[in-house]
């Protein structure tokens, strides 16, 4: 673990570096780890570690992050949004594997990453992956790549902000609904205010939210379509129990009841990140390119063509 732990240090101080900031320390770690496995191999000294790194460390950071998710301004400020929401994440599963069959690509990457892009990045295809049963290789890739694709996005948009005719609040509204991660869009959105921030994020927190029953709703479809293999048993996401339980902690029970200092939900929500940097060394290490060269490019396409027009279209319905 401490090998996951250090590559996941060595992320967050190149993060730190010009230029390298708006990758962000868990992509620059996943690229690590990637590059760790293909010039030295699996490290089979330290598998137990690694898979620790990679299974519960990466549950316990889904369960964090339930902190992240304000109950309350959801359903009393972002039930307008969490309609559009809805249609952000039915829009981006369906499209991206209607391209993946169409260019005929990998299934459970296309699927990962079409959660990915609809619903919160990096967290979505970690809560998913269990339910899915994809394998850990599949699981770092697409987080690499929704990672990658989204700091492009996200700079893109700044660099568009000032050609575009949009009010701060219509501008929030885009980055909230169209962008991958709540990184993505706090980056995309802090230049343009406070108020276009606040919108952003109230409107990405009801995509992080529809991650819990869209969870179960795979449960279902797993069951039912037979993607489970008979003898195979889906395990209850007990995490995402953690996940809502947190989320009602943060929402009406700190700041209401128990009285924290900012500094310290700012450290809570540093050790969140570097736990899912962490897991995600772990994945990252699992990550053969050789066997993904060929696996990954269509996915890949078939997600970025889902995330451009996803942002077309949020655009032009604004």
């Amino acid at each position: 673990m401490f090998f996951t732990f250090a590559i996941a240090i060595v992320g967050f101080v190149m993060a730190k570096l010009p230029g390298l900031a708006y990758i962000g320390p868990l992509a620059i770690a996943i690229i690590i780890a990637v590059l760790y496995r293909q010039l030295f191999g699996y490290p089979e000294m330290i598998r137990s570690g690694i898979q620790y790194s990679s299974k519960k460390l990466l549950r316990y950071a889904i369960i964090l992050y339930g902190l992240k998710l304000n109950m309350e301004v959801v359903f009393h400020q972002g039930m307008g949004l969490l309609v559009r929401d809805i249609g952000t994440i039915i829009f981006s599963i369906l499209l991206t594997m209607w391209l993946a069959k169409k260019l005929k690509a990998d299934f459970s990457l296309s699927l990962l990453l079409g959660i990915g892009t609809g619903v919160c990045g990096a967290a979505a295809i970690a809560a998913v992956s269990p339910i899915l049963k994809a394998k850990e290789e599949d699981t770092a890739i697409g987080a690499g790549i929704i990672a990658l694709v989204g700091t492009v996005f996200s700079i893109g948009y700044i660099l568009l902000k000032p050609f575009l005719d949009l009010t701060d609040i219509q501008y929030g509204i885009w980055s909230g609904i169209s962008l991958h991660e709540i990184a993505h869009v706090a980056l995309a959105s802090a230049p343009a205010g406070q108020d276009a921030l606040a919108v952003a994020l109230l409107a990405k927190l009801g995509r992080v939210f529809l991650l819990v029953p869209l969870c179960f709703i795979l449960i279902i479809w797993m069951k039912r379509t037979g993607k489970a293999q008979s003898d195979m048993k889906i395990e209850f996401p007990w995490f995402l129990i953690g996940f809502l339980v947190m989320s009602l902690f943060g929402s009406y029970v700190l700041g209401e009841w128990i009285i924290v200092h900012e500094s310290v939900l700012n450290k809570l929500s540093y050790v969140t990140t570097l736990l899912l940097t962490m897991a995600m060394v772990g994945l990252g290490l699992n990550v053969n390119l050789k066997e993904l060269r060929s696996k990954a490019l269509r996915p890949f396409i078939a997600m970025l063509i889902t995330s451009i027009l996803l942002s077309l279209i949020t655009f032009l319905t604004l």
